[in-house]
């Protein structure tokens, strides 16, 4: 079992078992995980100036991700359901809960935002030496702030809106 030091970032991904409840796992075994804000711009230019005016007016962030299947791993299990399912709408739909460590303490909880993403199934199989698969989580909701906790180490957590 890996510990937890107190300077970690952690991402924990919701499974729904078949009773409809939602358990928050770490997201382990990823060996890719690299998150694009993706801003969405509003470009002009003025006819009586000579440059191009930009704003930010919105962001659509995304993470790419990568993983070696593992057996065993909840994670991984839904994520490859999605894959060889082809779940597309509400079915590809998952809360991902982002938990930094740096902030916060164990009795009061610890800075975390949730958020739902849509997850976008690439390719899998790209390995010689182990079952992959790749894809990306593209962001379906406002991020929802507030506060994480867990009772084992950080394999789950719970989280509390703020």
């Amino acid at each position: 079992m890996s510990t937890v030091k107190r300077n970690d970032k952690l991402a924990f991904f919701g499974v729904k078992s078949d009773d409809g409840t939602v358990t928050y796992y770490r997201m382990k075994g990823f060996t890719e995980m690299s998150g694009a804000k993706n801003p969405v711009e509003y470009t002009r230019r003025y006819v009586d100036e000579p440059i191009e005016q930009s704003d930010v007016v919105g962001y659509a962030p995304s993470f790419t991700y990568g993983f070696d299947q593992q057996k065993g791993n909840e994670v991984h299990n839904d994520i490859i359901k999605i894959h060889n399912d082809e779940l597309v709408l509400e079915d590809a739909v998952r809360s991902v809960i982002f938990v930094d460590l740096t902030q916060g303490s164990e009795t009061d909880g610890f800075s975390a935002s949730k958020r739902d993403f849509a997850v976008v199934a690439d390719t899998e199989g790209g390995s010689v030496d182990a079952y992959t698969y790749t894809g990306t989580f593209k962001v379906k909701g406002d991020k929802i702030a507030g506060t994480a906790k867990s009772e084992d180490n950080w394999q789950t957590c719970s989280f509390v809106e703020a």
